[in-house]
């Protein structure tokens, strides 16, 4: 009697999970659902589940405790600069070595370099850039013609930024400021506006291992004096913190003629700026110079199956085509030049440049301050900036505590 083969099993229906923060205004979700939506759609076999976990600091939070309890996402979208900390929990999955196949190598290798540093670690890829950003300066053209300045040219180094920001300010007949010159956000996540100025005066918060960083370098102090500064000397910004959520608020109200905040609010300006506003980039001192910013996709240990399904998910949406669609929709930078390329990118390029400076920024842009116990040290930092910002510290001492304080935590990793 012959035997009746067995039908081959019906591959399972594949849910993967993908974390993602909601921390910049906007229509996020309803993207991201319909990306997934798509996808499901186009996919036999694959279900694609968003869960919008709030900030990125409760993005993280939740994920590594969902790890830690035995019921991880598949992919999450975690801040670049966590990178260490996800790979020291042992966490995460190096892209690099599911990334096999030559396409999906030159995948890999389509993204903007000055993307990828905050994503690798020995040698490998651990993160892919998505939901990516540079710091820019926003000005008010009407404000700029208002002061008699040309509404088409912004500051273009630190000493100008002085001099259009003593122009633009403007006081009642109190003597109480209505208008300030410049607003750089001061709460919430300092250090990465401020790495614009030590970047722009030529000196590197941390090195490539993530071990050591260089808080006290007398460049560092003098980015901070230049930052305290433009309040407490020049009177061209607010005294004391400046709130990162409310910036662009004060900028649309006339209450600051320029501002210094991520390209991810560009779309934001766009659609509420009841003005004509210029985009460029940061004003230079030494050199020009931003930190990179915002979200890399991170794919979690699983097993094998569930992390190719997710690695191919990510390859999906990391399209030329969806990048455009992305960077279009949001303001953040769309993170391969292939992106650029496309039909629907050009056009949008063509019809607002704006979109165009913080990709061109990249040439000068380094990676964000990221290290080991990195929520740790950057809170170290945090604190220095912030104190000498309230007059709390000289910059010096601020820093000199904040380096001391750092190296404690590193020490185990040197």
């Amino acid at each position: 009697m012959a035997l009746i083969a067995a039908a081959p099993a019906a591959r399972a229906e594949l849910e993967l999970t993908l974390n993602f923060p909601v921390a910049v205004g906007g229509p996020i979700t309803a993207i991201i659902d319909e990306y997934a939506k798509t996808y499901s759609e186009q996919t036999e076999g694959v279900t694609i589940l968003p869960v919008y976990t709030g900030s990125y600091q409760d993005t993280i939070t939740r994920t590594v405790t969902a790890f830690k309890g035995g019921n991880p996402p598949d992919m999450a979208v975690l801040l670049a600069v966590d990178t260490f900390t996800l790979y020291d929990e042992d966490m995460i999955v190096a892209i690099s070595d599911l990334a096999q196949s030559d396409e999906e190598k030159a995948w890999l290798a389509s993204f903007y370099p000055a993307f990828l540093e905050n994503g690798s670690i020995d040698g490998q890829l651990w993160g892919v850039p998505f939901q990516r950003s540079t710091p820019v300066l926003y000005w008010n053209k009407e404000a700029f013609a208002a002061a008699g300045l040309d509404p088409e040219v912004p500051p273009a180094t630190w000493e100008e930024q002085v001099e259009f920001g003593k122009q633009l300010t403007l006081k009642d007949s109190a003597g109480n400021v209505t208008q300030y010159g410049v607003q750089i956000p001061t709460s919430g996540f300092p250090y990465w506006l401020f790495q614009g100025l030590t970047t722009q005066n030529d000196v590197i918060l941390m090195n490539q291992d993530g071990n050591e960083v260089n808080f006290d370098d007398p460049k560092v102090v003098e980015a901070l004096e230049y930052l305290v500064a433009l309040s407490k000397e020049h009177g061209v910004m607010a005294p004391d913190i400046i709130e990162w959520g409310t910036t662009p608020q004060d900028f649309f109200q006339g209450r600051t003629a320029m501002m210094w905040t991520t390209t991810g609010n560009l779309t934001n300006v766009r659609n509420n700026a009841p003005f004509e506003f210029g985009v460029a980039m940061l004003p230079a001192h030494v050199r020009r110079g931003a930190p990179t910013g915002g979200g890399n996709l991170f794919i979690l240990h699983s097993d094998p199956e569930r992390e190719q399904a997710s690695l191919d998910f990510i390859r999906w949406l990391t399209t030329p085509e969806n990048q455009a669609d992305w960077s279009i929709k949001t303001g953040y930078v769309a993170t391969s030049p292939a992106a650029w390329e496309t039909p629907a990118m050009q056009e949008y390029a063509s019809e607002f440049p704006p979109a165009t400076v913080a990709r061109d920024q990249l040439e000068f842009a380094v990676a964000e301050l990221s290290t080991h116990e990195n929520q740790r040290v950057t809170k170290v930092f945090n604190d220095g900036l912030q104190a000498a910002i309230t007059g709390a510290a000289e910059p010096a001492a601020a820093l000199a505590t904040a380096q001391e304080e750092a190296m404690r935590i590193l020490a185990p990793y040197r």
